[in-house]
């Protein structure tokens, strides 16, 4: 019986792997029981290269070329098979053989907003997405790493792995490009160079090489949208942050009129007399913020907060009670947007609230 199996069992004489572009990475070469002819031929192709592993442990590695199997070719496998120089007969051992391709528009991207430090905001939210490339540039470590007995190990297989390395480093790279937040968009280059060099050491230990990487979109939580929003508009005023303030108290000066006449309205039930009072509050409240902001300009720094204070002191003048309480929503709006000290606010909400006894 053993004999006839010796017979119909298959001595493979050509080894030899040719890529399909699917994807894969490492393919073991189906021996089915069967053993490879001593002597036989190894054709490793370019973007290509093979490993012989003996009982789970790696032996030869070539690269590129066409090999003649001999003990002289398989130095480390002659070793762990105790074989002498004679040696020449078939033998058993796992064939792998690897893609050593770039692996292109490999995707990355943040599913939830990912949380860094900005030295002009302190903590903010990051979502971003781009793409990468990878080879593999070390297929005994990534065998041992990362597809061991596999029959066909894929790129799908590793993408999750992969992607959790770039988000886990985004951080890594915003701090290393030295970028402000505000303007990592207009910089997307020099934070894809950083990504790359914080996320490669972690390629390297799977056998990989990280190729390249890009950043296709930033995007700003809509908070600091807004701001930059603010900024742009501003134009020629910079880095300026007193007149950022004064151009913030400028750009709130309708709302408020708009405002308190809604207030004086709504208080007199549609009367004449409601109506003309949420009217003068409105007037008012943009005269004085109008006169500070003005003054603020001229001298080159008065405090934004100071006219938004001195505007609702106006304003309260003569206001009936739903008046006032839609005046401190007012302030209170103005101290969420830091315009208002926290002891500005609670001064004002005083005098407010004077009003109602």
């Amino acid at each position: 019986m053993a004999l006839m199996d010796f017979i119909k069992k298959q001595f493979i004489d050509i080894l030899e792997w040719t890529e399909t572009g699917d994807g894969t990475l490492a393919f073991r070469y189906p021996m089915a029981g069967n053993e490879i002819q001593y002597g036989g031929s190894l054709t490793v192709r370019e973007s290509q290269m093979a490993v012989f592993v003996n009982e789970g442990k790696v032996a030869d590695v070539f690269g590129p070329g066409m090999y003649k199997l001999t003990t002289q070719t398989l130095p480390v496998l002659t070793y762990l098979k105790n074989w002498d120089k004679l040696f020449q007969s078939p033998f058993k051992s796992d064939v792998y053989f690897f893609s050593t391709r770039q692996q292109l528009d490999r995707r990355w991207g943040t599913t939830q907003p990912v949380t860094i430090r900005d030295k002009d905001f302190g903590a903010v939210r990051l979502r971003a997405f781009g793409n990468y490339a990878y080879a593999i540039a070390d297929p005994r470590l990534f065998h041992t790493a990362i597809s061991g007995t596999s029959a066909r190990y894929t790129v799908d297989d590793l993408d999750g792995q992969l992607r959790g390395l770039m988000l886990q480093h985004i951080s890594d790279a915003v701090a290393g490009s030295g970028v402000p937040f505000l303007d990592l968009a207009a910089n997307q280059i020099e934070f894809a160079k950083q990504l790359l060099e914080a996320t490669a050491p972690e390629f390297i230990k799977l056998g990989l090489v990280l190729a390249s990487v890009t950043v296709q979109n930033v995007s700003l939580p809509e908070e600091l949208q807004k701001v930059l929003d603010q900024k742009i508009g501003m134009g020629m005023v910079g880095q300026d942050m007193g007149k950022f303030m004064q151009y913030q108290t400028a750009q709130a000066i309708p709302k408020f009129a708009e405002g308190a006449a809604g207030a004086g309205g709504g208080g007199g039930g549609g009367s004449v007399v409601g109506d003309a009072m949420g009217l003068g509050a409105g007037v008012a409240l943009g005269q004085v913020m109008a006169q500070q902001l003005s003054q603020g300009l001229q001298g080159g720094g008065a405090a934004a907060a100071q006219a938004a204070g001195a505007a609702a002191a106006a304003a309260a003048v003569g206001i009936k009670p739903d008046e006032v309480m839609a005046t401190l929503e007012k302030l209170a709006d103005l101290k969420a947007k830091g315009i208002l000290t926290e002891e500005e606010f609670a001064s004002k909400k005083a005098e407010l609230l004077k009003k109602l006894v």
